[in-house]
Formats: structure tokens, sequence, C-alpha cells
């Protein structure tokens, strides 16, 4: 499925004019990429006895559109490479991606519209519902950076929106194209969010408990930018007043070397069992995913293939 999907982007012209605007989109959808999304799409399709060929159209507008919320994303956060590349910012400059980005936002909906027309009257407005959600859930995060407290609620709110409703959106327009009834199709869209905030929340504790070689980037750097995760907001919520001070005036001294900073605040998250609350609520979250997957009509055999995406995510074997 990954080499069919790399094949088809590759089968994309962004050699046109003006170059200034599209070989930078090139750039950014060459760097490679798990394809997870594109893939949920031709997956949820198939498992309908759909045609690939019909869910294309939106398997590309799904993956296009991720990858312009990354540009994005990029220049929001300032960040000098991606996929060991440069990000697009960085090697033209941020207006350059600022616009590509838009480009390819539209470009999206132009994928779109290669899919059977009399679905687009359901297909059109999922994707416009969620590609607006993934901009709330980047500003819910933005806005979490100058808050003080961030409840679970509002955390699970933001990862839901920011990553978890894309994984939910392309197998639900996966599932229409297959030929899903409405029940299924929702069945699945549920799948994929809870198996999205799984997903978080084990990116959550890899950046603090992880490996960092397997981990492909440095350990801490949650807690060294201050990050309202999963983590923190647990620490923060069963401390007591003296770890709490100590927790707070850590992340706030910004003459403390970074591997004390991290050191101290790992520390806490052991002493307060943060690890094992993070390894629940990932199960919790997996569990779900597996329960909204066995409401859906039809044998466990075709089923599989997601179970088995669904243990890749979370890297369970059972």
């Amino acid at each position: 499925m990954h080499t069919y999907i790399n094949k088809q982007l590759e089968n994309l012209n962004w050699n046109k004019s003006p170059r200034e605007l599209y070989h930078p989109i090139g750039y950014a959808l060459e760097s490679g990429g798990k394809r997870i999304r594109p893939a949920l799409v031709l997956m949820a399709c198939e498992l309908f006895s759909g045609s690939k060929d019909d869910a294309m159209g939106a398997a590309l507008a799904i993956e296009v559109f991720h990858n312009f919320t990354l540009l994005h994303d990029d220049i929001m956060d300032n960040a000098e490479t991606r996929r060991n590349r440069l990000t697009v910012h960085k090697k033209w400059n941020a207006n350059t991606a600022i616009l590509s980005g838009d480009a390819m936002m539209i470009k999206s909906y132009e994928f779109l519209e290669n899919t059977p027309v009399h679905l687009w009257a359901k297909l059109f407005p999922i994707f416009t519902r969620t590609a607006l959600e993934v901009c709330e859930g980047q500003q819910y995060d933005m806005n979490f950076e100058s808050c003080e407290e961030v409840t679970l609620d509002e955390y699970f709110n933001m990862i839901r929106l920011k990553t978890a409703v894309l994984l939910g959106a392309a197998l639900q327009l996966g599932a229409i194209i297959g030929g899903a009834s409405d029940d299924d199709a929702q069945h699945l869209y549920d799948f994929g969010i809870a198996i999205g905030i799984a997903f978080q929340l084990k990116d959550d504790y890899l950046d603090t408990f992880g490996d960092e070689k397997s981990f492909g980037k440095r350990i801490g750097g949650d807690i060294v930018c201050g990050k309202k995760t999963f983590l923190l907001i647990n620490a923060l919520t069963r401390s007591k007043n003296d770890d709490r001070l100590l927790i707070q005036n850590t992340l706030a001294d910004k003459l403390m070397p970074e591997e004390q900073k991290i050191s101290t605040i790992t520390a806490i998250y052991e002493q307060l069992e943060i690890p094992s609350l993070c390894e629940k609520a990932m199960s919790d979250y997996y569990n779900r995913a597996l329960q909204s997957l066995n409401q859906i009509t039809g044998n466990t055999t075709d089923k599989q293939p997601f179970v088995a995406l669904a243990q890749q995510l979370m890297g369970r074997t059972d």
C-alpha cells in the first residue's frame, strides 16, 4: 500500500509555473513519511469491497492536506528540519512556505473532486469540518503555551482535534466511497479517533521515557519547552504543594541546564507513578478502538489489517 501511494504521489506534476510556488510542494511531498492517512482511506474503502481507484482522490486529498498543515506548523514552531531535511521555510523562506501551504490546501479539495460525484454531498462536508477542526486543535495547542493550567478534558479535546480527527476522517471517507452504511462509517471514524488519541499519548510518553535512537528525536524536549502533555498535567494535578512548586519553578527557570531540568521533572513523574498512568490511558484508548472496530458488520478476518495497524502504531504484539 505504501509503495502504491508513493507512486501515485510521484505521478503528480509539480514542475510547473510559477516554480517558486509549486517546487516547494513537490519538495515537501517527496520527503517521505509513513503515508498512514492515505493508506487508511484505501484500507477503509477495500474493507467494504470498494475500488481503491475510486478512493485515490480522497487519499491524495488527505495526504496533501496533512502535509500542508506540516508546512505551517513548522513555521509556527520555527523548526529547522523535518524528516531529516530542511523545512520548507528554512530552505526557501516563511512567505514561500505560507503561500505553498495555502496552495496545497486548495489542491487537496481539487483531489477530492476525483471521487464519485454522487458521494460529494457526504464527502465534502466531512473534509471541510475536519480541516477546520485541525486548525482549532492547533490553536488550542498554541493557547496552552501561555495557560498556567490546562485540564485533562481540555488536553484530550486538543489532541482529538489536532491529531485524531484526520485519522478518523480518512477512514470515514474511504468507508463511504467503499459503500459502507452510515453506522459502519461512523464506527470506523470512532476507531480512528480512539487510536489517534492513543498514539498521541504514546508520543507524550516516549518523549520522556523513550529511547532516543528509536524515537528519532531528543528525549525530554517536551519538558524543556514546558509543553502541556498528559504527563505534566497529571503531575501538576497529583502532586502536593512542595512538588507542584518544584515542577513550576523548574520549568520556569531559564538558567537551569536542560539536562538537570529533564532529570528533575522525570524523577517527579516516576515518584508520582505518571508513566503507569499514561500506559493505562494508552491501553484504554487502544481497547476503545478495537471495540469500535468490533461493531462494524462483516467477518473478523476482513478487519485484521486494522487490528494489525493499531498494534503497529502502539508497538503491541497482543
